[in-house]
């Protein structure tokens, strides 16, 4: 058999392989030096495992789209194709269709969030805006300043571009101020450069708080004395259980940041439509950025959105998900409280997910895989740190199973807790398997 070489040449005889009989990569030496921190979250890891269904998966953040009206939304799609499908299926603007770009600033209107349609880039979902951004801002060394813990998911992207981590603390009213200030002013002494501050302030992916009204103001001070663009990513923004939303740190200061929104979590995530609000010369540099990455959004995914927001109730829609989702909320905190009350967790007010510190001594990442084999999957908190933080802390989400699942799910997981602390209160922590004993294939769901 001949084989390519990264020099252009061919060899023959069998795949190379190790003495294990892995095999290897012949173009590992050929990579650019920023794929050397890629590897898959451990989400993804856990993705193949999660989805049979005798495991009850509190793992991933899909959301539940049961309650969508499937019949309508194929109406509207249909609609599109056979009204303007010659427009739907070309080519289109790389800043994206200037009629749903309106209509974003409907939806954004909501959280206080007032612009002109020309400050709005459609993007392939939210997470493609987080990659331009972090594309355009980001070389290698930079610092970005990110709550601990933080979305996997942009973990990732920054690991990509090789830029340093570094965490500020989360409590139960969000990023805490001091701690920034304290942050901040330790990197500048040291003459490290950040770029930019990272938040998720709406029911935190994935420690479920939200930053308070009274904090919003006290961190765009702080980054504004200090020069950082604050990176808002926002997708569950509209999934608060109880009142109006908080106005969005893009409504208190439009010059100092960049906000993310999507339409992956408030309506469906398979036609991956997020967008990008930036200052006016961030927007020119996103567009281009988007373009040279994918010429443009899809016209398809688009113009059904487009319809969607145009003939359906959409609002209505989002309440309806508010709805189930407190349902499901309340099924996991009551199902916490009864199996596992040593343990503690937050109390999320809207989104997907609650934040669990177990019980003293036990690992989270070490007990995945008996809890895999009791049939119920999490997400350990390591996957939401870039320094490895986190081994006490899961991440359990509330969003997709059903009620009766989640109750059976923290029941599974309330004997797996039980049997891992008598471990060590016998044997002493260490007990656990490392996490590549679970590893799996699949789409990174975070």
């Amino acid at each position: 058999m001949s084989q390519h070489t990264p020099s252009g040449g061919t060899t023959s005889g069998p795949t190379p392989t190790t003495a294990a009989g892995t095999r290897l990569d012949p173009w590992l030496g050929a990579y650019a030096d920023r794929t050397h921190g890629m590897r898959a979250s451990e989400i993804r890891a856990l993705f193949a495992v999660a989805n049979r269904p005798e495991v009850v998966s509190l793992a991933g953040g899909m959301p539940n789209l049961d309650g969508l009206p499937l019949d309508v939304i194929a109406d509207v799609a249909q609609r599109v194709v056979a009204t303007r499908g010659r427009t739907a299926l070309q080519y289109g603007s790389g800043q994206g269709d200037e009629t749903l770009r309106e209509q974003i600033l409907e939806v954004m209107r909501l959280e206080g969030i007032h612009a002109h349609p020309d400050d709005v880039v459609v993007t392939t979902g939210s997470q493609q805006a987080l990659d331009l951004v972090t594309r355009l801002f980001v070389n290698p060394g930079d610092v970005i300043v990110a709550e601990a813990p933080s979305y996997v998911g942009a973990l990732g992207v920054f690991r990509a571009y090789q830029a340093d981590v570094v965490h500020v603390p989360l409590d139960a009213d969000g990023l805490v101020p001091a701690a920034l200030e304290e942050t901040l002013t330790r990197l500048a002494a040291e003459g490290r450069r950040v770029k930019l501050l990272y938040t998720v302030p709406n029911f935190h992916n994935p420690a479920g708080v939200t930053l308070s009204a009274e904090r919003r103001p006290q961190i765009l001070e702080i980054c504004r004395r200090h020069g950082v663009l604050v990176l808002e990513d926002n997708p569950y923004g509209l999934l608060g259980f109880d009142g109006d939303p908080i106005p969005a740190m893009r409504s208190l200061d439009e010059d100092g940041v960049i906000y993310l929104g999507s339409f992956s979590k408030t309506f469906a995530p398979g036609y991956r439509v997020g967008w990008a609000v930036a200052p006016h010369a961030v927007r020119e540099k996103l567009v281009l950025a988007s373009e040279s990455a994918i010429l443009c959004p899809s016209n398809a995914s688009q113009l059904a959105i487009s319809a969607y927001l145009t003939t359906c109730d959409w609002r209505g829609q989002i309440k309806a998900f508010r709805e189930m989702y407190r349902e499901r909320r309340d099924a996991m905190m009551g199902a916490l409280a009864e199996h596992l009350p040593d343990a503690t967790w937050t109390v999320p007010d809207g989104g997907f997910y609650t934040w669990v510190r177990l019980p003293d001594g036990l690992d989270a990442k070490a007990m995945l895989p008996r809890a895999v084999t009791a049939r119920v999957a999490y997400v350990p908190g390591t996957a939401f740190y870039a320094d490895g933080q986190g081994n006490d802390h899961m991440r359990l989400s509330f969003c997709y199973p059903t009620p009766e699942r989640i109750r059976e799910g923290v029941r599974r997981l309330a004997g797996v807790v039980a049997s891992e602390s008598e471990l060590v209160s016998l044997f002493g922590a260490g007990l656990g398997v490392a996490q590549g004993d679970v590893q799996a294939p699949g789409p990174d769901v975070s």
